[in-house]
């Protein structure tokens, strides 16, 4: 695999290694995809966390009968359809 590094990237890596920070710079891209794996599952489980409180959300206004029928919502559809229709002929 090749990577191209910008100029400031490959400052800081030798920056990082002269400091005594890592001990090679397989070391330190090791350190930093953990670091990138970390925080995609907590932004997985971020994601996750979010949905649940939708559905939890939704399945409360069902619970609370705060739901409108499906054929009642697709007749205002057409309704309004129907509408626009008639008034661009």
């Amino acid at each position: 695999m090749k990577i191209t590094l910008t100029l400031e990237q490959e400052k800081y890596i030798q920056l990082q290694l002269e400091q005594g920070n890592y001990n090679s710079i397989e070391q330190l891209i090791s350190e930093a995809l953990q670091l990138l794996e970390k925080r995609n599952r907590a932004l997985q489980q971020k994601r996750l966390e979010e949905l649940k409180l939708k559905i939890a959300s939704g399945t409360e206004q069902i619970a609370k009968g705060q739901v409108t029928d499906g054929e009642v919502v697709f007749a205002r559809l057409q309704e309004k359809i129907r509408l626009i229709s008639d008034s661009e002929a």
